[in-house]
């Protein structure tokens, strides 16, 4: 059973890595639509990065919980607190790194992404291994928390806050660019 939840851990990392290389240019290719826009980067800020990561995890997730659901009880508090951890990890990393050296580089910001997102994996991984009883009021917490991050990446696409995190370091803007 170790063995088969490896595996899986291992797909969803090689998924989210590939799919979320492509979203980096999906808004792009598909010519500035909306739906692109709830679910690709719309610039080069932070936040867009950390919804590269997100989105993947969460249909990984879908596909993920169908089919372990039963034998792992708590999959949804663990893939929870997996993102939130790989999610923390992408703005923690980068502006360490960037604070330090004065710069950034795209070797480097693609090793955070690739952190990150085995962080996501092996947080769950770990969790999952436990086999400790989920409860139900942790799954409906971890399904909460999973909707809203969902929820809060396509609202700040389109509303996002005047905050660093949000700002395009290449443009300076917030937010989809204007055409």
């Amino acid at each position: 059973m170790k063995k088969r939840l490896l595996l899986w851990e291992a797909a969803g990392f090689l998924f989210t890595a590939a799919v979320g290389a492509l979203l980096h240019f999906t808004y792009d290719w598909s010519g500035g639509t909306v739906l692109a826009a709830a679910f690709s980067a719309v610039n080069e800020s932070t936040w867009e990065h950390m919804k590269l990561l997100f989105f993947p995890v969460f249909f990984f997730s879908v596909i993920q919980v169908c089919f372990l659901g039963r034998n792992y009880p708590n999959v949804l508090s663990a893939r929870a607190a997996g993102t939130l951890a790989g999610l923390a990890l992408i703005p923690t990393l980068f502006y360490t790194y960037t604070g330090v050296f004065g710069r950034h580089w795209l070797w480097a910001d693609i090793a955070v992404f690739l952190i990150a997102a085995a962080a996501v994996y092996a947080v769950d991984f770990l969790l999952l291994e436990r086999r400790r009883p989920g409860g139900l009021w942790r799954q409906v917490a971890g399904l909460l928390v999973l909707w809203l991050l969902a929820f809060l990446f396509i609202y700040f696409t389109f509303r996002p806050p005047q905050l660093p995190l949000w700002q395009d370091p290449v443009t300076g803007l917030y937010g989809i660019p204007a055409p």
